[in-house]
C-alpha cells in the first residue's frame, strides 16, 4: 500500500531531525565541557596565585619552617586538584625548589620530573632538568646527575638558554665522581666555544686545579 505523501515526507524527515538532535546534544556537551574547563582553569590559576604568595613568604623562612610546609601543602593541593591546569608545570617547579631547600631530594626530584613532563618544549624544562641533576648530586649519585645535566644540554647550541650552566654542572659532577679528565675536557670545550665568557677566568682556574690534582 502506498503511504500518504505526508507520511512519506515524515519518514524522510526523521533521519534529518535525528541528525540535528545529535548535533545539538554534541554542541551542548561541547559547550558544557568548554565552560567546565574554563571554570577549572580559572579556579586553578587562582589557587596557584594563593600558593605562590605562600611560596614568597616561605622563601624568607628557614627550610623546615611551618611557612615552607604550608607552601608545599598548597602547591601539592593545586597539582592534585587541577592536574590539567595550564600552569601545573610552574606549580611543580616551585614545589621542587621548596622540597630541595628542605633537603627532601626524592620528592623534589619527583616534582621537577613533573615540571619537565608538563613543559616539554619550554624554558621551564631546562630549569627543572637542572633541578633533577641537583637532587642526584645532593645524594652523591653523580652518574645520575651527569645524565640529567647531559639531557639539559643535549641538542643545544652554545648560545642556548642554560647551555653553559648545564655543562658547568656536568663538569662539576664529573669532578666529584673522580673523573677529573672528563671535567677538564668539558671546561676546555666551554672555553673554545665562548672564549669571551664572563666565566672564562673561573674555567681556567678549575682546569688548572684539576690538572694539578692529577699530576700529584
Amino acid at each position: 500500500m502506498r503511504l500518504p505523501s505526508w507520511a512519506a515526507d515524515h519518514r524522510r524527515l526523521r533521519p534529518v531531525l535525528l541528525g540535528l538532535g545529535v548535533l545539538i546534544v554534541v554542541a551542548l556537551v561541547g559547550g558544557g565541557a568548554w565552560w567546565w574547563h574554563r571554570s577549572q582553569e580559572s579556579r586553578g590559576l587562582a589557587a596557584l596565585a594563593d600558593a605562590t604568595m605562600l611560596v614568597q613568604q616561605a622563601e624568607a623562612a628557614p627550610p623546615t619552617s611551618p611557612a615552607r610546609d604550608a607552601a608545599i601543602k598548597a602547591l601539592e593541593g593545586v597539582i592534585a586538584q587541577y592536574p590539567r591546569l595550564s600552569a601545573v608545570g610552574q606549580a611543580a617547579y616551585q614545589l621542587g625548589n621548596l622540597q630541595y631547600a628542605a633537603g627532601r631530594y626524592g620528592p623534589a626530584r619527583g616534582a621537577f620530573e613533573l615540571a619537565v613532563a608538563k613543559d616539554s618544549a619550554g624554558s621551564l624544562q631546562g630549569l627543572a632538568g637542572l633541578g633533577i641533576g641537583y637532587t642526584w648530586e645532593a645524594e652523591k649519585k653523580y652518574d645520575n646527575a651527569i645524565k640529567a645535566y647531559e639531557q639539559v644540554s643535549k641538542g643545544k647550541s652554545p648560545k642556548t638558554f642554560l647551555y653553559e650552566e648545564a655543562l658547568m654542572a656536568q663538569a662539576r659532577a664529573q669532578a666529584e665522581a673522580g673523573k677529573g679528565q672528563a671535567a677538564v675536557e668539558i671546561y676546555q670545550r666551554l672555553l673554545r666555544e665562548s672564549p669571551e665568557s664572563p666565566q672564562a677566568s673561573d674555567l681556567r682556574g678549575r682546569i688548572a686545579s684539576l690538572q694539578g690534582r692529577s699530576s700529584q
